[in-house]
């Protein structure tokens, strides 16, 4: 059921049509740009900060978002950190729609137009690829626009813009690198069906950043958030990135 046909409210019945309307819209704005502060919310969308968390306390209460204390880059500044409000998995799943099916009917399409099998899983890759390259234009020229030490960070910013939630974060353990994780995928009921797509982004992510980078996670394959790890230091070459993008969309062993 789609998100603005769902009860969000045990109190609908006493709720009016623009108080639904409004509400569905905040939900939306958060799925479109990623965590959002109240300040970020009431300019987006023309509203006042009281009336943006009247609706966040509802939307709160119902399971669809929740409060994360802001991610901070560089040097914290006084003061306690802007709270911000995410989509929590519920609110992700109440926005599938239709589009899901048709998009994985025309991938199904293009495979089979082309005689199925390799040569449909090629045609499907290929696709995968057009869609990504021109997806990324906008992240080639905020990554850079960054510092070498600053790109994974400009890219997740950029794919936040994007609607994927995106952070980049130190990698834990003994391996020195950086996590690119996605909190959000808007195409993930697709990808479980066509991992084609996981792997062309993939290789975006390791194109743009000139390393090779090893897909960990995906919500496609069930996991709760997309994560690469990128290491520092490490050298582009044509074999990292096949072996970067045979495992994406599949957690590796």
């Amino acid at each position: 059921m789609k998100y603005g046909e769902r009860q969000i409210d045990t109190r609908q019945g006493e709720l009016g049509t623009g108080e639904r309307s409004t509400r569905n819209r905040v939900a939306r704005s958060i799925l479109d740009h990623g965590p959002s502060t109240v300040a970020d919310l009431a300019q987006r969308l023309g509203l006042t900060q009281a009336a943006v968390r009247r609706h966040l306390d509802t939307l709160v209460s119902d399971d669809v978002v929740e409060p994360r204390e802001q991610r901070v880059y560089g040097a914290r500044t006084r003061g306690r950190p802007a709270k911000v409000f995410a989509l929590t998995d519920c609110g992700r799943d109440a926005f599938d729609q239709s589009y899901d099916t048709l998009a994985a009917d025309a991938l199904r399409w293009i495979a089979q137009s082309v005689g199925g099998g390799e040569q449909g899983e090629v045609a499907v890759a290929a696709f995968a690829r057009a869609r990504m390259d021109a997806q990324a234009r906008a992240y080639k020229e905020a990554v850079e626009a960054a510092a070498p030490q600053e790109r994974t960070e400009a890219l997740a910013r950029a794919l936040t813009v994007d609607g994927y939630a995106a952070t980049a974060k130190s990698a834990p353990g003994p391996h020195s690198g950086e996590q690119l994780c996605q909190h959000h995928c808007p195409v993930a009921h697709v990808a479980e069906q066509f991992p084609q797509l996981c792997e062309a982004e993939t290789e975006v992510f390791s194109r743009l950043l000139g390393t090779h980078v090893q897909r960990l996670a995906t919500i496609a394959h069930g996991d709760g958030v997309c994560t690469t790890f990128i290491p520092r230091g490490a050298s582009t070459t044509q074999t990292d990135t096949s072996v970067s993008a045979s495992t994406a969309g599949r957690n590796p062993a």
